[in-house]
């Protein structure tokens, strides 16, 4: 029941590797454990495979990787308002937000509630504070620093359209910089999990940035993990479809039209650390 996925250099080559490991084993398991060496490279070769992803999704209506990879850590906000200030512009954007039941991890990380009285607390940025006052310290605490994202609360008599990104644990590492664990509950390989490497490699490159040391590896567990379908969904004003899905066959054969840019990745990888030796 434990999955252990070749450790991968890139987000793309993880993601390919691992879908195909699913297919191989009838299309779920239990347990799948993803390591990426670093998760912020993308090599044209790997934009290839999230580029062909991405299309899928789109022409389908459904979340594109960009989407996915934001509710974790919104980059884009960070790249116009910088770190000052996206958080207040990303809590004034969430809140203006009429249906607020997915997508919400970044609010959970900085606006966490911690009583029923609605008040607040900011994960990330007592783990920036944290981080960064043992970094300049002489002897450092090297594993301490954690975030969760799963609530009792909130989360526990619900079954569906909950947090499936549970738990993070960041360490110090003397030789490798900032590394991370995720712990998620369940995983669509071809909705999400692609865009949620991205997404965390954002968020290690945000907190090694405010602390001033390097990116490090990526660990991903996936305690369920799946290639997954999506049914059709009309949209709100019954205009056409909001999402057109996707059958099991259909993700099967995107995974197949992929593995050539996948190889061509894997190659790379296996070049630069024959290179490197």
């Amino acid at each position: 029941m434990f999955h252990p996925i070749p450790v991968a250099k890139t987000c793309a080559v993880a993601w390919t590797t691992a879908v195909q490991h699913l297919v191989s084993v009838g299309g779920e398991a239990y347990n799948v454990v993803v390591d990426i060496d670093d998760p912020i490279r993308h090599t044209p070769r790997d934009k290839s495979v999230i580029m062909g992803l991405d299309g899928f999704l789109r022409e389908r209506r459904a979340n594109p990787i960009a989407t996915i990879a934001n509710t974790i850590f919104p980059q884009d906000l960070y790249r116009r308002y910088g770190a000052k200030n996206f958080r207040a512009e990303y809590l004034r954007g969430y809140d203006s937000l009429k249906n607020k039941g997915w997508g919400r991890y970044f609010e959970r990380m900085v606006r966490w509630r911690t009583d029923e009285e609605g008040n607040t607390t900011d994960q990330l940025g007592y783990l920036v504070q944290k981080l960064s006052k043992q970094y300049a310290a002489k002897q450092r605490y090297k594993s301490v620093y954690e975030m969760t994202l799963f609530d009792p609360a909130r989360d526990r008599r619900r079954n569906r359209n909950r947090q499936c990104l549970s738990f993070l644990s960041f360490k110090l590492h003397p030789d490798r910089g900032l590394m991370l664990t995720a712990m998620y509950r369940n995983h669509s390989y071809i909705a999400r999990a692609l865009g949620n490497f991205i997404g965390l490699g954002n968020l290690m490159a945000y907190i090694a940035e405010q602390v001033g040391t390097t990116v490090g590896p990526l660990t991903c567990v996936s305690t369920h993990a799946e290639i997954d379908s999506a049914s059709a969904k009309p949209d709100k004003d019954g205009n056409g479809e909001a999402c057109r899905g996707w059958t099991v066959t259909e993700a099967r054969e995107l995974i197949a039209k992929l593995a050539i840019a996948r190889a061509t990745a894997v190659d790379i990888q296996q070049e630069a650390t024959t290179a490197a030796k």
